[in-house]
């Protein structure tokens, strides 16, 4: 099909009666969940436990399938992955957190960055698409049902326009939760990568709400929504190239962005209580171990190694060993052997994050 890739800013009238109450209900939930993040006291925890989770269900959408195990058990420092999948994951979330440092320290989100970004999900620099022939095909019959702008020249156009609608607040008064419904489709409907187009627009959402102060930290993930809703997102992205319905779509985004901070505010509240129980029991049962980098680590990594309890603590090896063998022993962990390696697993928390995605 023939879609014409609007100049932004759009010329519609686009908040309606209907997305305006949306709106309002997504920003009341989204400041509840701001506010809640604020009660963790180590930003630490929920930037890596929520982010990996992300990273899972956002690659899932691209078919990039790897399991809780494949997930947590692994050494990032040491490239050490026990799939392809769970490499790619971990590449998403890298790309997320260094995103999200950028936006935080320069206040804008450009489209070096966003090139940069992309690589980073890749792990090779290829930039835009330079090559024309990509189309965007039905998953089920093969059957194209979008053209992007084919010509680097074109590519450049629009993103530069995006770029500026990312940036210039004086561009456009409409509230910024709309313009990252704006903001994704155009571009995924822009498509500038050969591949990694989606897990791109889903972190720029991300990135967006950060830079215009919705949040503190990275962690509002539509990625589960959209995997619940998949046929509607697909169906809503090419109803607005098809029929410029434009209100739907947005009306979709900002469902997602009310649902997913309220399931948030539950996941921190479950994170936050397991804590609280946690470091009740260490300073009962075991009032010489208990430290709160210990406490940290254990919720930094749902499945924590004794290297990393070394590393963070910056205790011996046979410290560290000690350490998780007596948390064992009172049942706040559990040791398994995946590999060749001994991880302890804090089920607790693996449970509340194996619940984020459903």
């Amino acid at each position: 099909m023939n879609y014409q890739i609007p100049t932004l800013p759009l010329d519609d009238n686009i908040e309606t009666i209907a997305v305006l109450k949306s709106v309002a209900l997504a920003r009341s939930a989204l400041a509840e969940m701001k506010g809640t993040a604020l009660s963790i006291p180590n930003e630490s925890i929920l930037i890596n436990t929520l982010s990996l989770q992300e990273a899972k269900d956002s690659s899932a959408i691209e078919n990039i399938i790897t399991t809780h195990d494949e997930l947590y058990a692994f050494d990032y420092t040491a490239q050490d992955f026990s799939s392809v999948a769970s490499k790619e994951v971990h590449r998403y979330a890298e790309a997320l957190q260094w995103g999200f440092r950028v936006v935080k320290e320069q206040g804008i989100l450009t489209n070096n960055h966003i090139i940069k970004i992309q690589s980073a999900l890749e792990g090779h620099e290829s930039g835009f698409r330079k090559v024309p022939g990509t189309t965007l095909k039905n998953e089920q019959t093969g059957e194209v049902v979008y053209t992007p702008p084919q010509s680097l020249v074109e590519i450049k156009r629009y993103m530069e326009n995006l770029e500026s609608f990312l940036n210039e607040s004086e561009l456009s008064l409409l509230d910024p939760l709309v313009k990252m419904a704006i903001i994704h489709h155009q571009f995924e409907s822009i498509h500038p990568f050969y591949d990694g187009n989606g897990r791109t627009g889903r972190i720029i959402n991300i990135l967006f709400l950060v830079k215009e102060g919705l949040m503190n930290l990275p962690i509002l993930y539509l990625s589960p929504f959209i995997n619940r809703n998949k046929s509607d997102y697909y169906r809503l992205l090419q109803s607005v190239r098809e029929k410029s319905n434009w209100e739907e779509w947005i009306l979709f985004m900002l469902e997602g962005v009310t649902r997913t901070s309220l399931e948030t505010i539950e996941t921190i509240n479950g994170i936050k209580q397991s804590m609280q129980k946690y470091k009740n029991a260490m300073r009962k049962e075991l009032p010489k171990v208990y430290s709160q980098d210990l406490l940290n680590n254990l919720f930094r990594h749902p499945y924590t190694k004794i290297d990393f309890v070394m590393r963070d603590l910056s205790v011996s090896r046979p410290t560290a060993t000690s350490y998780l063998n007596q948390l064992e022993s009172i049942g706040l962990i559990k040791k398994h052997r995946i590999g060749r390696e001994n991880f302890y697993i804090n089920h607790e928390l693996f449970r509340l994050l194996a619940n984020v995605s459903h």
